[in-house]
């Protein structure tokens, strides 16, 4: 039996930041997908037009896991650095505001996608994060 050219992946880990200027404002998301060694399998960022921080950080969610389905169906590990959309997504906090609940809602259903997704909430200094935050301000400058 000949080895796969594309093996399959068991696990990934996804990286997300989302954000606007002005808070509403002109946003833009960024993502950043790597194996379980590492190895970076894919990257983006682009604008996503007005909205809030916090709708900015659910939509890279989304895109994010839209791209990990390319490279896995097994499990995702994702990462943002929201402290308010981690606490949302975990169950912790409520969701009041009704287009963040159709975002939860949309994020919910893209993790049927995948075996198992969990969330981690990381500081900005974190060396992945730090990428991603910077693929998102060079989105948000026009530079991406």
């Amino acid at each position: 039996m000949k080895a796969s050219k594309n093996p399959v992946i068991r696990e990934v880990k996804l990286f997300t930041d989302g954000g606007s200027r002005g808070n509403p404002g002109p946003g833009a998301i960024a993502f950043l997908i790597v194996d379980m060694e590492n190895r970076e399998l894919e990257n983006g960022a682009e604008t996503i037009g007005f909205c809030t921080n916090n709708q900015a950080e659910y939509r890279a969610l989304i895109k994010g896991l839209d791209r990990c389905a390319a490279h896995t169906r097994g499990r995702v590990h994702c990462f943002l650095d929201s402290e308010l959309v981690f606490r949302q997504v975990v169950g912790a906090y409520r969701l009041r505001n009704e287009v963040l609940r159709s975002l939860f809602q949309e994020l919910k259903a893209k993790e049927a996608m995948f075996v198992e997704v969990r969330y981690t909430h990381v500081r900005r200094e974190n060396p992945y994060m730090k990428k991603v935050d910077r693929m998102l301000n060079e989105a948000l400058e026009g530079r991406a």
